[in-house]
């Protein structure tokens, strides 16, 4: 499915060759509201996210292990180093690199579950040093041309108590792969118990066979959860590597609502990621 979003950052992917699927995840996310710590609150935070990135790992390996003796059953994945978690135009690493990983099951029908995490960083801080994306949903093709994504999406930052948690339906049509619509929509946008709802067009132009550009805008209707409507754009150039290597420059910007409602993580910024895809 395009976007990535695509959407961050430097991302490194090791391939599996065997009877497991190749099929990248991507990446990815919000505004958060404060909830200050002690030093001491901070430092066993950190030690838990790095527990749950272990145990993300582990439980990655084991998927793994079952993908290749369940001929039904298709196992993808990702993993990455990104300059900037840059999410619907806003950094959610307050500009600083994020590591990220994720893993993806499929049933031959096209249903499919799938885990993402990286580390955050929010101003003012509220208490989250990492997000899980808990996806599941049904990906197919509806025609020769057309395909679709649909799916509900639980974002989960541990460490806060479940009080930045929000669930969101999101569903995505391509064109060919050259073009795509993406509608979320959420009855608690942002974790802020109203209702929000995004849209994003994008197109992708292939310059050769290893060169492509990604061209993406969107908006993101907030007026009744935590801040005004607002407006944000993002152009790539994705270099092919090898077949698991990709290497991506993002330049983002938004309008001055978003800055407003994301003070110093909005705005004007560049992103790059080494990418890769197992």
């Amino acid at each position: 499915m395009i976007p990535r979003p695509p959407q961050r950052g430097f991302t490194l992917n090791l391939r599996w060759h065997g009877s497991i699927a190749i099929e990248p995840l991507r990446p990815c996310h919000r505004h958060c509201r404060p909830g200050g710590q002690t030093a001491f609150d901070e430092e066993v935070s950190a030690v838990k996210s790095k527990g749950m990135i272990m145990a993300s790992a582990a439980a990655l390996a084991g998927l793994l292990c079952a993908g290749s003796v369940q001929a039904q059953v298709q196992v993808s994945g990702t993993a990455a180093l990104t300059s900037d978690y840059v999410w619907r135009g806003s950094s959610q690493s307050e500009g600083d690199p994020a590591a990220q990983v994720g893993a993806k099951v499929t049933v031959g029908s096209g249903w499919y579950a799938s885990a993402w995490g990286s580390n955050v960083s929010f101003t003012p801080d509220s208490g989250a040093r990492s997000e899980f994306d808990l996806v599941a949903g049904w990906s197919g093709a509806l025609s020769p041309d057309w395909s679709l994504d649909a799916n509900l999406t639980r974002y989960v930052y541990p460490g806060t108590g479940r009080a930045l948690d929000w669930t969101e339906l999101n569903v995505t049509t391509t064109w060919k792969q050259r073009a795509w619509l993406q509608v979320a929509h959420s009855n608690d946008a942002l974790a802020g118990g109203r209702r929000g709802t995004y849209a994003q067009l994008g197109v992708r132009v292939p310059l050769n066979e290893r060169v492509r550009l990604e061209a993406a805008v969107g908006q993101y209707w907030l007026a009744t959860a935590q801040g005004p409507d607002y407006l944000h754009g993002q152009l790539s150039a994705i270099a092919t590597l090898t077949p698991a290597w990709e290497l991506r420059a993002t330049v983002h910007d938004t309008d001055s609502a978003a800055k407003r409602l994301f003070p110093g993580n909005a705005g004007g910024r560049w992103e790059l990621a080494l990418q890769g895809s197992f």
